[in-house]
């Protein structure tokens, strides 16, 4: 599908039919993603939690490649034309080396059969309903739901807005955002998801860990409070770019290592035999996470 995208890049098209088939590409790109994640976290939920943190990991290095890619072709110069192609012949290389991987590790594993993941004497137990295990792990699951509702619904939609007022017309606003907004985030909330490999505080049934994640609602006004332009209800508070940028380090972080301890945690609440299935539903919830905060974005930016 991402080559096809690079291909018609080149191809000119009416719009209509264009935006046709982008919208056929968008709901197959999202539709295979999500059942890929589902799987991966299914899978990485048989595996001890130290298992699943190179997977949230992995999708934070990949925000982090994406910014440093944008900024990379506004120094460049680049027509959007010239950059998008890049953009997507990009994505084709890092899914053919994905496939590659995926190719590979059935060798990798051959001699370590994990047949010690399998709990003994189960062959003939009765598999358990879903809702049985969600009901083991319901706190996990709203709980990087909830992580990923706040984070969506503020970022882009509301951050994107904010004006540099140090710039001045210089070049520090044409970098503002893509480095403050976009480049910080990924970065930081790489680096989150990353610490959760030597650290796991608080622990997986610690009430602080949600607690944690429901603080993180004050991000939403704190950012609302911000330059971010045009706005017609709220003043603006935090009208230096500094409180703008520690802002964003915060909320970054915060949502990297909180939601990964989450999908950590989840598949550990349960039975081992349980824990594939866990892993579907911890990864389910994190996807509904992302819908809801993508429909909550509208409002929040409409109360600015």
């Amino acid at each position: 599908v991402f080559l096809l995208t690079a291909i018609l890049v080149k191809v000119d098209l009416d719009p209509l039919p264009f935006f046709i088939i982008t919208m056929i590409k968008i709901i197959c790109i999202n539709s295979f993603g999500a059942v890929l994640q589902g799987s991966l976290f299914g899978m990485a939920g048989l595996l001890p939690a130290s298992y699943t943190t190179p997977i949230m990991s992995g999708q934070g290095l990949a925000g982090t490649f994406a910014a440093f890619a944008m900024i990379c072709a506004i120094a460049s110069g680049s027509a959007m034309h010239d950059s998008a192609f890049g953009y997507f012949i990009t994505a084709c290389v890092v899914i053919s080396l994905a496939i590659a991987s995926y190719a590979v590790l059935p060798r990798l594993v051959r001699s370590e059969r994990p047949e010690k993941l399998k709990p003994a004497g189960d062959d003939n137990k009765q598999t358990p309903s879903i809702l049985a295990i969600f009901k083991k792990i319901w706190v996990m699951a709203f709980s990087v739901c909830f992580a990923f509702t706040i984070t969506i619904g503020t970022f882009p939609a509301v951050t994107v807005d904010v004006k540099s007022t140090i710039a001045d017309g210089g070049k520090w606003e044409l970098y503002f955002i893509p480095v403050s907004c976009f480049l910080l985030f990924n970065v930081f909330d790489w680096l989150g998801r990353s610490l959760t490999a030597v650290c796991m505080w608080p622990g997986k049934d610690s009430k602080l860990l949600p607690g944690l994640l429901v603080a993180r609602v004050i991000f939403v006004p704190l950012f609302m409070l911000c330059n971010v332009q045009p706005r017609h209800n709220l003043p603006v508070y935090f009208s230096h770019d500094g409180w703008f940028i520690a802002f964003m380090i915060l909320f970054a972080f915060s949502n990297g290592y909180l939601a990964s301890l989450c999908m950590c945690f989840g598949p550990k609440k349960v039975d081992a035999s349980e824990a594939e299935t866990a892993g579907a539903i911890m990864a389910f919830f994190l996807s509904l996470g992302l819908a809801l905060g993508a429909c909550l974005s509208f409002m929040f930016r409409a109360l600015v």
